[in-house]
């Protein structure tokens, strides 16, 4: 109810308002707190010389995105324009090879980094869910799958693959465990078609041509084998008007996005404060409710950035990939709350759906999440803290439901009936609100630690009520406000676009 009904301007200049004045706000606290701390012991290891020339050190704690730009980058750059180079000169010359030049080069890619004894144990997980899958038995292929990915997952058997791995290297653990599990998703996924189209017969070349694709092997983001399949088989493939300059206008945000964060963490030491509870523990509470919410910001940048930059490729090669994750910023709902689309689909399609049907009742809606995060637990690793997260966030997701259960029931359902649209689009967006803080602080604590999230929870809901409690939920409430009039305007115009598209 409500979902298309607009406000009035001046409340939404309101919103604006308040929220660009609580995030400059917050900004400004951050950042003195990042230039006063800058010299502090604990800050030695990861806040490093950065810009000399104008006296600015830069934030450094994420290992992997500094190897990215740093030590990996010429290295990930020549990578990706040898494929690109490749991928067009096969594509003038002898486009109905070109599947095959992708697996390829993604085979000498991987040897000439990882090894020829990796390559090896790839081939044979491959050839595994291969056998597999001529049975055609759904529930054997899934089982086994799980089971290829535990065995990169748990001792003792992720030690002694991991001993397959020739040389030693800073992003070595990183591109095993990447490599590795994308690979057993992917041939899982290749596996589980094949039983759902039995009449289309694929072979072991397709699953070879399917796994190694280079621009998604490391670090995905993974596309389900049917669809993977049927756009690299187009013999001659056609580029929609204007798809080329969409590409270009992807690669420039990417390379803005880099930039940017570059800039950033020569202000802001987001990811290092965190790590100092003492120091992190007197900051102001909109400065450190600022600091959760700019933590899981950077993180969905990162995941964009990096789908960015691959997508990209992908869309050179005339593949369709999954998109960058949605924007942190506009998640209010647990449903829609991931930071990798495509193993969200994957997940999607082969369990949540398979299980939950169509996510309207509550005993099915509870089996699909808990079988979906406990896969989920077993693709990140399971720990201590990895368990944490995935209940909290699977008790969220049910949550939801049974809050949008008790809506529909009768006297409560009767109440909103009897609500303007507005005022019902006000009341729901204060549920929003809350769930947004739930989704930051449930995730907070696998991406920073569950000391620094009880650290915000603790000075956001007990020291600071309630004062900094209604402040931070009125701003978000303001922000919920301007993201739901974004999700109107855009459904308005697919409306418009549509009854264009209709025959006279």
């Amino acid at each position: 109810m409500g979902v298309k009904t607009a406000l009035p301007a001046a409340e939404l200049g309101l919103y604006s308002l308040v929220l660009s004045g609580a995030l400059g706000y917050a900004g400004r606290g951050l950042f003195e707190a990042s230039q006063g701390g800058a010299h502090r012991k604990a800050f030695r290891e990861s806040v490093r010389p950065g810009w000399e020339y104008i006296g600015r050190k830069m934030d450094v704690a994420d290992f992997e995105w500094v190897m990215w730009f740093t030590s990996f980058r010429n290295a990930i750059f020549f990578a990706l324009s040898g494929h690109v180079l490749f991928a067009k000169l096969c594509t003038m010359v002898a486009p109905q090879l070109r599947s095959w030049m992708y697996a390829v080069y993604g085979v000498l890619a991987v040897v000439g980094t990882m090894g020829p004894w990796y390559l090896l144990l790839l081939l044979g997980h491959c050839v595994g869910l291969y056998v597999v899958s001529l049975l055609h038995q759904p529930w054997l292929c899934l089982g086994l799958g799980l089971a290829s990915l535990a065995s990169f997952k748990l001792d003792p058997l992720i030690s002694w693959q991991s001993g397959f791995v020739t040389g030693t290297f800073d992003l070595q653990e990183v591109l095993f465990h990447g490599g590795s599990g994308f690979t057993v998703l992917r041939c899982t996924s290749f596996a589980l078609e094949s039983c759902a189209h039995p009449d289309r017969r694929y072979s072991l070349a397709d699953l070879l041509k399917y796994n190694f694709y280079l621009p998604f092997f490391f670090f995905g983001p993974i596309m389900t084998f049917d669809r993977f399949h049927a756009q690299v088989s187009q013999v001659e493939p056609v580029r929609r008007e204007g798809e080329l300059w969409r590409i270009r206008a992807q690669a420039g945000l990417s390379v803005v996005a880099i930039v940017a964060v570059d800039i950033f963490f020569h202000f802001f030491y987001i990811l290092t404060i965190p790590n100092d509870l003492k120091f992190a523990s007197r900051l102001p509470d909109s400065a450190l409710a600022g600091l959760a919410y700019s933590n899981l910001v950077y993180d969905w940048v990162k995941a964009a950035v990096l789908f960015g930059v691959v997508n990209t490729v992908a869309r050179l090669d005339h593949l369709d990939p999954p998109q960058p994750p949605k924007c942190i910023t506009a998640l209010y709902v647990f449903s829609e709350t991931h930071f990798d689309r495509g193993i969200n689909d994957w997940l999607c399609r082969y369990v949540y759906d398979h299980v939950g049907g169509e996510h309207s009742e509550v005993i099915p809606e509870l089996a699909a999440t808990v079988a979906t995060f406990a896969i989920t637990t077993l693709w990140l690793g399971p720990c201590d803290t990895v368990y944490l997260w995935s209940c909290l966030n699977c008790f969220g997701l049910n949550f939801e439901l049974w809050v949008q259960k008790l809506a529909e029931w009768g006297p409560l359902a009767r109440i909103e009936a009897s609500l303007s649209e507005q005022m019902s689009r006000r009341v729901r967006a204060i549920f929003g609100a809350m769930n947004f803080w739930a989704i930051i602080m449930y995730n907070l604590v696998s991406l920073n630690s569950f000391e620094f999230t009880e650290l915000v929870a603790r000075r956001l809901l007990l020291t600071g009520f309630p004062q900094t409690t209604l402040a931070v939920l009125f701003v978000t409430y303001c922000g919920v406000q301007l993201v739901k009039e974004r999700e109107r305007t855009l459904m308005l115009e697919e409306e418009q676009k549509q009854d264009k598209e209709k025959p006279e």
